[in-house]
């Protein structure tokens, strides 16, 4: 057994442990699903549909979004959803951070929060609300898109 083979097969025992402890049934779907995001964060639901397909073979796109759907509510993925782009599925859950978006092709990227812990932006007014969570989209041109309009 060569080394990547073994780092792959404790990356899916991990996966498979994750999602025990999260009241899930550790599925192949689920991780493949997992295991495609935790390499290829941001990634649509098409784009994991068809990786899982490359993965597993069939599997509908009703699965994959079903996927999708429960390991975020388990807390095991974040869905950020940038205006006029796609859903994006993440790993990085445990953590106050924010995205940078390209507004030509939608390409996303983390940037860590400089405060620190969530929320760190305080409204000029709660109007009553408990404020737990500031979600910041930074808006942009990435690099590629950038040198393409120069």
């Amino acid at each position: 057994m060569t080394s990547s083979t073994t780092s792959g097969g404790q990356a899916a025992d991990s996966t498979r442990e994750r999602l025990r402890a999260a009241g899930l049934r550790a599925t192949s779907p689920r991780v493949a699903v997992l295991g495609w995001l935790s390499d290829n964060p941001h990634s649509t639901a098409d784009q994991v549909a068809g990786a899982v397909r490359r993965t597993l073979g069939s599997v509908s796109t009703q699965a994959v979004y079903d996927v999708l759907h429960a390991c975020t509510s388990a807390g095991l993925l974040r869905r950020i959803e940038p205006a006029g782009h796609p859903a994006r599925f993440e790993c990085r859950t445990a953590d106050n951070h924010h995205h940078l978006v390209c507004r030509a092709c939608g390409r996303a990227e983390d940037v860590d929060c400089v405060h620190g812990s969530a929320p760190c932006l305080v409204p000029s007014s709660t109007a009553g609300y408990s404020i737990d969570e500031a979600e910041i989209v930074f808006w942009g041109l990435c690099p590629d898109c950038a040198s393409a309009t120069e």
